[in-house]
């Protein structure tokens, strides 16, 4: 290997550090928060709110493999991270994980604003203190609760422009909140020797697989009820209201065929949609906004 291919070797590998397909969601569900706000922002500010958004989540996910990289290397779905195979160094992923979490937040406070900057704060430390370090490993409320940090974004997005929160925010949080169980729960039904492996308490391996497709489908009703909740506050229009209804049954169908199902593909097609379902939720926000 040259010392070209190293070096782009460890670049892949310091992004993929960073959860990229994770970032993703983080950032959109951001954006449409962003967008969402009534009052206005600077395209510059904006920008560099989004940015400081994907940088504290990545840095979230850097600092959440640095802790779990024991049981990583137990789990076939993430056996080839860079710290299971050692092409990183534990105390290389820390550090990269520690200062582009500091560096986010202090950007995010100098350019943007106080509460955008203690929500991204907020979303980091629950995610890697309270999520990463105390929840997972003990309980199989790891994933409901946890959730909270996944769902800050939208709210991060909102602060950004009006220094401050009001309901919708919340109720996105909320959507994503409620959307977290069934999403990570699928693929836990799908890969359950993964958990018992790495002694991970996930629903499946504690309460058992129809308890857990049981949960799928009462978090799923839930999840499809709070989306119709900004249709009667007066937040969306029909359009919204349609996409939303449509998006929710086929959500609700695919948890009841993973319930009456003894195809471990099903529940991994139900985790595929979910992320589908939440990208086209809230796609759905922004083109009910633009068009009315």
């Amino acid at each position: 290997m040259t010392l070209q291919d190293k070096s782009a070797s460890s670049a892949e590998d310091y992004w993929n550090l960073l959860k990229p397909r994770v970032m993703s969601l983080v950032v959109f569900t951001g954006i449409v928060g962003l967008l969402l706000a009534p009052g206005s922002i600077h395209p510059l500010i904006g920008l560099a709110a989004i940015l400081c958004i994907a940088v504290g989540s990545g840095a979230a996910g850097a600092i959440n493999m640095w802790y779990e990289r024991d049981i990583d290397a137990l789990m076939d779905r993430t056996k080839d991270r860079p710290l299971p195979q050692g092409r990183l160094q534990p105390g290389e992923a820390l550090g990269f994980g520690v200062i582009l979490a500091l560096g986010s937040v202090l950007v995010m406070y100098t350019l943007v604003n106080f509460w955008a900057a203690f929500y991204l704060a907020l979303a980091i430390l629950f995610y890697v203190f309270v999520y990463t370090i105390f929840l997972k490993r003990r309980t199989p409320q790891n994933i409901v609760i946890g959730g909270a940090a996944g769902a800050l974004p939208p709210v991060i997005g909102w602060a950004a422009v009006m220094n401050g929160t009001s309901l919708l925010p919340w109720i996105l949080f909320g959507i994503i909140f409620l959307w977290t169980p069934p999403h990570f729960w699928a693929l836990a039904i799908y890969r359950p020797e993964d958990y018992k492996r790495a002694n991970v308490p996930m629903l499946p391996i504690v309460g058992g697989i129809e308890s857990t497709k049981n949960q799928i489908l009462l978090y799923t009703l839930a999840l499809v009820l709070l989306s119709f909740l900004p249709i009667y506050l007066g937040n969306f229009s029909w359009i919204y209201g349609g996409i939303s209804l449509g998006l929710g049954l086929v959500f609700i169908g695919g948890a009841l065929k993973v319930k009456y199902s003894s195809m471990p593909s099903d529940s991994l097609r139900l985790f595929f949609y979910s992320i589908a379902y939440l990208f086209l939720l809230f796609t759905a926000m922004l083109v009910d906004r633009i068009i009315l």
